[in-house]
């Protein structure tokens, strides 16, 4: 089976080992993804619209679409505003209605991220 590569260029992919996405066959798993560029913070919306926006271009570069995601999985270092990431997700996702898991973590890389999500799809 062929193997993508999808990269977003963010510093990181290359330091670590990674890439915004990969697709194997029709399936695409979009690695964690925080809010780079979302200038907004302490806005648990506006930094989980932000991640919703690049893992949407991950998957038109790996031939996908958000109608495709079967899976996201969001994680949060205040869960108590998980109504707040909630919110933005169900704007993108509310008739798709992915399988979806919201976790809490201790930190990110970037102390001013609030939300990090990852995105499985299957691709028809």
């Amino acid at each position: 089976m062929t193997r993508k590569l999808v990269s977003s260029a963010s510093p990181f992919e290359q330091e670590i080992g990674f890439s915004r996405a990969v697709r194997v066959g029709n399936i695409v798993e979009v690695a964690g993804t925080a809010p780079v560029d979302a200038n907004a913070p302490g806005d648990v919306y506006a930094q989980t619209k932000r991640c919703l926006e690049i893992i949407a271009a991950a998957l038109v570069d790996a031939g996908g679409e958000l109608r495709h995601v079967t899976r996201t999985r969001i994680m949060m270092t205040d869960i108590t505003q998980w109504r707040e990431a909630a919110r933005a997700h169900g704007e993108v996702f509310s008739e798709i209605r992915p399988g979806c898991t919201f976790v809490e973590v201790s930190a990110f890389i970037d102390p001013e991220w609030l939300v990090e999500i990852e995105a499985s799809a299957v691709i028809d």
